[in-house]
Formats: C-alpha cells, sequence, structure tokens
C-alpha cells in the first residue's frame, strides 16, 4: 500500500501553501488505488522541542534507555516510522524571514537521528531515508525561486540539504510566489502552482 506524507506548517487559516499542498497530496492518492495519506498539521499540532533528555536518550541503544527518556523520543519514534514508511512526501511552508516556519524545522530536528535516518561511515555520513519522492510548495509575498531576491531564500536550499542529508534527493519545489504583487500576480502565480499540481498527479 503507497503512504503519502503530507506535512503542513503554516499557522494562517487561508494558506495557500497549505491548500496546494492538500490539493497535490488528494490527487497524488486519487491516482494510486489504495494509497493513503497521513497528515502532520505541524502548526495546529505543534512538536514538542528536544531537549537535553531527548538528546541523551537519542544516543543511547534502546535497551539501556530509561523509561523517561522511551517517552521523551516516543513522538520521535513515531515521526521516523511515517517517513520511512511515506513512498511520497509533500511538505508545505511559507517562506518566513527568509527561511521555513519553525514547526517545519521542530520535526526535522526530531527525525535527523544518527544511526537511524542518517549514519555515519569511514568514507562520511550515509542517509538511510531512500527511495522517495518529495515536493516542497513553498509560498511567498515576494519572487524567490530567481532573480535579485533568490539569494535571500534559504527555505529550499536548506531543506535539499537537511532532508539530502538523510537520503532523500529527488526533491521538487512548487512556488506560489509574488502574491503581495497585486490580485493579478497573486492569481497567475496560484493557477501556475495548481496546473503545476495537475501536471504532477497525471505523471504519477
Amino acid at each position: 500500500m503507497s503512504s503519502i506524507l503530507l506535512l503542513t506548517s503554516s499557522p494562517r487559516a487561508e494558506s495557500l501553501s497549505t491548500s496546494i499542498a492538500v490539493d497535490l497530496a488528494e490527487k497524488l492518492k486519487s491516482q494510486k488505488p489504495g494509497s493513503v495519506v497521513v497528515r502532520r498539521d505541524l502548526a495546529a499540532n505543534p512538536l514538542p522541542h528536544i531537549d537535553d533528555l531527548f538528546t541523551g536518550a537519542i544516543r543511547k541503544p534502546a535497551e539501556a534507555r530509561t523509561a523517561e527518556e522511551n517517552a521523551a523520543i516516543k513522538t520521535s519514534d513515531e515521526l521516523v516510522a511515517e517517513l520511512f514508511a511515506a513512498d511520497t512526501i509533500v511538505i508545505s511552508t511559507g517562506l518566513i524571514n527568509f527561511n521555513i516556519y519553525s514547526s517545519l524545522k521542530t520535526w526535522i530536528d526530531n527525525v535527523a537521528r544518527a544511526g537511524v535516518t542518517f549514519k555515519y561511515t569511514e568514507s562520511g555520513p550515509v542517509g538511510l531515508v531512500t527511495g522517495k519522492k518529495l515536493y516542497v510548495v513553498l509560498a511567498s509575498g515576494g519572487v524567490y525561486s530567481q532573480g535579485p531576491a533568490a539569494p535571500l531564500n534559504h527555505a529550499v536550499p536548506y531543506l535539499k540539504s537537511v532532508l539530502g542529508f538523510l537520503g532523500i534527493t529527488d526533491i521538487e519545489t512548487i512556488y506560489v510566489e509574488g502574491l503581495a504583487f497585486g490580485p493579478e500576480a497573486a492569481e497567475k502565480a496560484i493557477d501556475a502552482a495548481k496546473s503545476r499540481v495537475q501536471e504532477i498527479a497525471l505523471a504519477a
């Protein structure tokens, strides 16, 4: 059975990054009978930030952890299991202060675990989360995919770097940008994103 992991992170009720990501996930699901969408709304249900107890627990083998340590990484274990189970991952975020929402960063902190989602070898680190397709839906008021503001887009390079470190390298970004440039520009951006979603679904 195919599993689509949908991670939304915008706190906005009328978020375009969320609505387009949800549409993509549902369209991908409709193309694969029997598939399921596992959704994590990281804004509505924020994850716990990692702390000293967490970082100590993940450095120990399971049999050496205390009950308190096991409780501290329980959510992380669930997130990692969802990640490994997914064939396709859809992540949505707005561009906030030139990067991703903190709620999404916390998800990354919970799933990036040495010996679990990546490992160190004599030839360097190796990602263990492989064979997955990932889509990033990024919404922004300005245009950051190209042009003079592109160097300020730290969201996409960061996601590609950290997810690539985990082994996820097949990544495509769907931009919904220029939303602050007036109704006509916003409509054009939304239509372009929706068209790309349709193309992706038909090709799935």
